[in-house]
């Protein structure tokens, strides 16, 4: 004999359908609760990125028509101006030409201003740039003879960091800074026989038989190499007047003094490549007599440190064959 009935009485199939039905209902108010949440969700986080966005937006445009931060001012009365040279010095870079002398201008021209101290952190970089900064200290000493600039060295002034500061009236160092490298070069790498290990064909139309000079597949003439390295010599040679120009009868005959060669800043003042120990505020304070410093110093907007952040890398990358053919005074 079975234990479960064979049949249901009408009064527990009616049961049994109104819990299922409970249950459907129960579960579709779920279903319908959560899709109404995730649906919030979705509007707060839709309206969260379109606010993000148009802040980047206006952050961004901000910095295109703002190229720089405000340059220092002279609310505060008498003052040193202090420029910094930080970094290659480079076209494109903080230290070009454009901004350093910009910001050297506005230092001399401020009336409050007592004297200006050039803040060097650099290894170099381009001739044309610490050349073109060089003839703009030259120019605004001459044009504003009351008002001395000064070069202080923090870690480096090497190359065309010293080209630079070799234009100042003094030079003050760390005793451990690294001045020097009075010196020009260009490098590159060489691939000759590399294609043909790989059977790749280099296929190159020049008009002009040295157009291919310094192609890095191809092998360097000894003509196309004195060539090259005649224009080192007279770039090397604009760098030696320079210096001497600047730094006169304080340097010392030493056969390595344009060698190249780089040296302590202890050594660098008993070389007359510098002339004392120094910082900012001994400068502005002892030499100037003005310590109250104002920084006249050019910045990178929000816009130019974004493109740094998210895509300079990959151009330079895109560009690294180009700029390994460029002389560079480091």
């Amino acid at each position: 004999m079975s234990e479960f009935p064979v049949n249901e009485s009408p009064s527990t199939s009616q049961s049994t359908a109104q819990a299922v039905a409970s249950w459907e209902r129960s579960l579709l108010e779920r279903l319908a609760l959560e899709t109404l949440a995730e649906q919030r969700l979705r509007r707060r986080w839709g309206v969260f990125f379109k606010c993000a966005f148009i802040g980047l937006a206006l952050v961004t445009l901000w910095g295109v028509f703002k190229p720089f931060e405000e340059f220092g001012s002279s609310h505060g009365g008498r003052h040193t101006a202090l420029v910094d040279l930080r970094g290659t010095i480079e076209t494109d870079g903080l230290a070009s030409a454009d901004n350093i002398n910009l910001a050297l201008q506005n230092a001399f021209e401020d009336a409050n201003t007592a004297g200006v101290i050039l803040r060097v952190n650099s290894p170099g970089g381009s001739p044309v740039q610490a050349g073109a900064i060089y003839d703009e200290i030259r120019r605004l000493r001459s044009k504003y003879p009351d008002i001395a600039v000064y070069s202080v060295v923090e870690e480096i002034c090497a190359s065309g960091g010293y080209y630079v500061a070799a234009a100042t009236d003094r030079i003050f160092v760390d005793k451990a800074s690294i001045v020097g490298s009075i010196g020009v070069l260009m490098d590159g790498f060489g691939f000759v026989g590399t294609l043909d290990r790989f059977g790749v064909e280099r296929r190159l139309l020049t008009a002009g038989e040295n157009k291919g000079i310094l192609d890095p597949f191809l092998p360097v003439s000894e003509r196309q190499r004195a060539h090259v390295q005649k224009m080192l010599d007279e770039i090397h040679q604009q760098f030696i007047s320079a210096v001497k120009q600047g730094r006169g009868d304080r340097l010392k005959e030493r056969p390595e003094l344009f060698s190249g060669l780089f040296w302590t800043g202890q050594r660098a003042i008993e070389l007359g490549l510098a002339d004392d120990l120094g910082t900012v505020d001994s400068v502005a304070r002892d030499v100037i007599k003005e310590e109250n410093v104002v920084d006249f110093s050019p910045r990178e907007n929000v816009a130019e440190r974004l493109v740094k952040r998210f895509g300079a890398s990959a151009g330079k990358a895109i560009g690294f064959g180009a700029l390994l053919d460029q002389p560079r005074l480091r």
